[in-house]
């Protein structure tokens, strides 16, 4: 078992309102932020973090995802990124990712994301169609995911994310399509392009939508993953597109088994100690308003995991089967402490059945395009 890369994830919780079908850990904004408490609560999050560290360990790449981190001013981005280089290394090339919606971008405070180091914008579009907008009740419309992108571009993002997705309620093959046009219109860098699911304890859960049936989502996914591809966008993970030199790191270093540590409310952080044969998983108070507690100021971990052999396999599947390359037998016994010959049976199965591809000179356990399609399917021969 070796180290791994090390990267940061930074969780806001706040929103302006709660999505239909949104079951990340996020909260609906009632009255103002408490910008400047939450950033030093994270900072000492992240100063009990790093006492935990096997050894001081530089980060690859920043995260701050949510929720709606663009809720946030420019100065307490500022602080909080100040803050995190005072306490960890963090080189002057990492990728720095803040998370953005349309409504919420105003030219000077983007700006001031990019002024304080954030070099790459992720805007949640979700669509270019006004009508399904507002069925899954997002507060924007297509002016406004343009006037996002105008406005991060006079700002100097040169690294643009677009999220969009389809198999939205009463879509139709031609409506995703146009979707798709209108936003690659907007010459973005990356593109997420995935499939709306309906989550448990969601309102969409509660009271479903008319959604697509399986037969057109597979078409919507087929049609816009050629559309993808030539224009340019590789597919180098089930739900990411982009050139080479504009894939995420950060996501790549959660795909590829690395660590990273998680702070904020409800954040979940993973991390490898060589020394003890471990890998350890936490997570962080989830409700806000505990988090920001005085009272639980040394108590911010909610709870840990160590990994088992079977919850290592299944994770690293989980993750690396998702991406275009897979993985090579170093990667997987460096990153868990286990011999490639504990999954070898398990990989000759999942390729008999073609969710695999044939073993070639290079070694590598790759998903097929079936694998990939059906992913659910190959994770079982690692459960």
């Amino acid at each position: 078992m070796a180290l791994p890369p090390l990267a940061l994830y930074i969780h806001i919780p706040w929103c302006l309102s709660k999505c239909p079908y949104c079951d990340f850990n996020s909260h609906p904004l009632h009255g103002s932020i408490p910008e400047t408490a939450y950033v030093e609560c994270l900072l000492r999050d992240l100063e009990q973090e790093t006492t935990d560290l096997a050894s001081p360990r530089p980060l690859t790449s920043v995260f701050i995802g949510g929720g709606t981190p663009s809720l946030f001013s420019g100065t307490a981005i500022a602080r909080l990124l100040q803050g995190v280089r005072d306490l960890v290394e963090l080189p002057v090339d990492a990728e720095i990712t803040l998370e953005a919606n349309p409504g919420t971008t105003a030219a000077a405070r983007l700006a001031a994301y990019r002024q304080a180091g954030v070099n790459r914008l992720s805007i949640g579009a979700q669509s270019l169609s006004a009508r399904h907008l507002e069925r899954i009740a997002r507060l924007h419309g297509p002016e406004e995911v343009r006037s996002a992108v105008d406005q991060a571009r006079r700002a100097g993002f040169e690294n643009l994310n677009l999220d969009l997705m389809y198999g939205l309620p009463a879509q139709s093959l031609a409506q995703a399509y146009r979707d798709l046009e209108e936003a690659l219109a907007l010459t973005p860098e990356h593109i997420a392009y995935y499939q709306l699911s309906i989550e448990p304890n969601t309102a969409f859960h509660r009271a479903p939508p008319p959604v697509p049936d399986e037969d057109l989502i597979a078409d919507m996914q087929l049609q816009g993953a050629t559309m993808l591809a030539a224009r340019g966008f590789e597919s180098y993970e089930v739900s990411a597109y982009a050139p080479v030199e504009y894939r995420c790191w950060h996501n790549l270093n959660y795909w590829r088994f690395g660590d990273y540590l998680g702070i904020g409310a409800g954040a979940h952080g993973k991390l490898t100690f060589p020394a003890r044969q471990r890998i350890e998983r936490r997570w962080k108070l989830r409700d806000p308003a505990a988090y920001l507690d005085p009272a639980n100021r040394d108590r911010l971990v909610s709870g840990k995991q160590v990994l088992s052999e079977a919850n290592l396999i299944l994770e690293f599947a989980l993750n690396a089967l998702r991406l275009s390359e897979g993985f090579d037998a170093p990667l997987f016994e460096r990153h868990t402490g286990l011999p490639f010959a504990r999954i070898a049976d398990r990989v000759g199965k999942a390729r008999s059945v073609g969710l695999l591809a044939p073993e070639q000179e290079d070694h590598r356990v790759r998903p097929t395009e079936l694998g990939r399609r059906f992913l659910n399917d190959l994770l079982q021969y690692f459960t």
